[in-house]
């Protein structure tokens, strides 16, 4: 299994009543393969993983892995603040034919250095699934460091991170302690090609969710170190970053996703939909200025 280059952290798609769109997720995962797309999240935290009902989570988890047919990875967001919770989590995403698991760092609890590590060795003995490390520190209060990383790549069934700390100095840190058997992969937009051509094999994208195309060319060329291509895709794709920054995630990828007829604008309560305004405005306009570009990918 191979987890790299680009890969979606999928948005859920929501009908006008708040059910799940499943109809809109099987168009967004085929507009992902087709876009380049070399993996998927599914019920990560850009895919609303905790307002997601059981029954939901299973819904999707199990579409997504019918529908890509092994094509590529799919990995499923199984992290809780709780370790019980997550490795139980981490089973019924097996069960249900997860490729590999993304796990968060334990949100809210603020678990030590010595707690992060007994709950990622925990989960990686009994969840079932190779474990991808997700370190957030803004959503989860706590901050995995790279000391702390370096002992837990040396678990056999932790497979790498998704570092979403887009700082020059973490990125280095982090790219320090890439091997073979363990991947660094960028977890934030902004930076990724900067992660990337340090060493990084891939990035978790939020924005990959409207461009896979584009945002595929651009992971293609900093993963071959092409630092001037590399700057020209980053180009063309840093105001639809920009704009996305506008709200917290995922509710103006999720504004964007409403404009493809990709499920409706609305995530799930205490998120709320994006407003109209000038927000929206330019998101829309930065998406249709990007849609000859991802038309031709």
């Amino acid at each position: 299994m191979d987890i790299s280059g680009s890969i979606t952290a999928l948005a859920t798609p929501f009908a006008a009543d708040g059910s799940l769109d499943l109809d809109a997720f099987v168009r967004l995962l085929d507009q992902q393969i087709a876009g380049g797309t070399q993996g998927v999240v599914v019920a990560g935290s850009t895919g609303e993983s905790h307002f997601l009902e059981h029954d939901e989570y299973e819904a999707l988890l199990a579409l997504a892995v019918k529908h890509v047919g092994g094509r590529i990875p799919v990995i499923a967001g199984t992290g809780e603040a709780g370790t019980a919770k997550t490795i139980a989590a981490t089973r019924r995403a097996k069960a249900l034919g997860a490729d590999a698991a993304l796990v968060v760092a334990p949100f809210y609890v603020r678990p030590t250095q010595e707690g992060l590590r007994r709950h990622f060795v925990a989960v990686a003995d009994e969840g079932g699934l190779p474990v991808v490390l997700y370190n957030v520190p803004p959503r989860t209060g706590c901050d995995i460091d790279p000391a702390t990383v370096a002992v837990l790549r040396d678990h056999p069934g932790i497979v790498g991170i998704k570092e979403a700390r887009g700082d020059a100095g973490r990125i280095q840190a982090i790219a320090e302690l890439i091997r073979a058997d363990f991947v660094y992969l960028s977890g934030d937009d902004g930076s990724a090609h900067e992660a990337m051509l340090a060493g990084a094999a891939g990035t978790i994208s939020v924005v990959s969710n409207l461009v896979p195309g584009p945002f595929r060319a651009m992971c293609d060329a900093a993963r071959s170190g092409d630092a001037q291509r590399t700057a020209a895709e980053v180009a063309r794709l840093a105001p639809l970053v920009d704009a996305l920054n506008c709200a917290p995630n995922p509710i103006p990828v999720k504004a964007g996703l409403a404009a493809l007829g990709l499920g409706s604008a609305a995530p799930r309560l205490p998120l709320v939909e994006l407003e109209s305004g000038p927000a929206l405005a330019k998101l829309r306009e930065t998406l249709a200025a990007l849609a000859p570009l991802a038309s031709a990918a």
